[in-house]
């Protein structure tokens, strides 16, 4: 396969599938069967982007893989994913949304693991970072995201 034919099947997959969790993760009833697909599909998209992609979008796959298992609460591995997404931001200046949701998604884990000290100390750090969000309506998602966050927590 010539590089650019292989460069395009790395990108065409991961944003395929990147799009696919998204599916799973707003699919209200999801089987066991789909579960497993969303962390196999996550960590794949991952992978492609890892190998076509910059450090935004391997921000971004972190973060959804922390976010995945969060949902299926398996606390150590959302933070472990979150932490290496708050790391890219970091090392790489990557701020606005994407930073904001790497705190959020060190607060979604500290909550699923049972840490309240860490979780207050993620939140407002996200809340903080979300301060910085240019565009209306990444904010209005952001903000939307870190309401559910905080109705779970009631």
């Amino acid at each position: 396969m010539e590089k650019t034919e292989l460069h395009k099947f790395h990108r065409k997959n991961a944003v395929e599938l990147f799009n696919k969790v998204w599916d799973l993760i707003e699919k209200e009833d999801r089987s066991a069967e789909e579960e497993l697909e969303m962390i196999h599909a996550a960590h794949t998209s991952r992978h492609h982007w890892g190998i076509v992609g910059e450090p935004l979008n391997f921000a971004r796959g972190e973060w959804q893989i922390s976010r995945v298992y969060a949902i299926l609460n398996v606390a150590d591995r959302a933070y472990y994913h979150a932490q290496k997404s708050l790391d890219y931001c970091l090392e790489n200046t990557i701020g606005d949304f994407d930073l904001a949701y790497a705190y959020e998604a060190l607060a979604r884990a500290a909550y699923v693991g049972g840490h309240q000290e860490k979780y207050k100390e993620y939140m407002e750090l996200a809340i903080d970072a979300s301060e910085a969000i240019k565009g209306e309506k990444d904010k209005e998602i952001f903000e939307r995201d870190l309401k559910s966050l905080t109705a779970a927590t009631s």
